[in-house]
C-alpha cells in the first residue's frame, strides 16, 4: 500500500508532466490572425479536411508526408525535385504521387486553386 508521501509525490509528478506537455501546445491562429484573404481561408478549410492528416502546415516536422511549410518558397519540391509551381503542385494534388493519393475525384478546379492559394501562405 502506498504511503501518503508516495501518493503526494506521484500526483506532483503527474501535475508537472501535464504542465510540461501543455507548454509546447500552441493555440491555433484564426484566419484573421494569419492575414488570410477569403480564397486562402477557403483553402485552409480544404487543407484541414484533406491534407492535415499527412502534412504539417507550420512546422518543418512531417507526419506521413513531408511538411508543406514554405513549399512555394523554394524553387524545387524537397522530396521529388520537381518545380515548386502552381501547375506542378496542383497536378500532384489532383493525380497524386508515390504514397499520396490523388484528390481529383474529390476536389473541383476552384477548390484546388483555393488550396494552392493557402499553400502559398505557409
Amino acid at each position: 500500500m502506498l504511503t501518503w508521501r508516495k501518493r503526494l509525490f506521484f500526483w506532483f509528478f503527474i501535475l508537472a508532466l501535464l504542465t510540461l506537455c501543455g507548454c509546447t501546445a500552441q493555440r491555433r491562429k484564426s484566419d484573421a490572425e494569419l492575414g488570410l484573404n477569403p480564397q486562402q481561408a477557403v483553402g485552409r478549410k480544404i487543407y484541414d479536411s484533406y491534407c492535415y492528416r499527412c502534412h504539417e502546415p507550420y512546422s518543418s516536422a512531417g507526419k506521413k508526408g513531408p511538411s508543406l511549410q514554405g513549399v512555394f518558397k523554394q524553387q524545387y519540391l524537397e522530396k521529388s525535385g520537381l518545380p515548386a509551381t502552381d501547375e506542378r503542385v496542383g497536378a500532384i494534388i489532383v493525380s497524386g504521387r508515390n504514397m499520396m493519393p490523388g484528390f481529383g475525384q474529390v476536389l473541383d478546379q476552384q477548390q484546388v486553386k483555393d488550396l494552392l492559394a493557402y499553400l502559398h501562405t505557409l
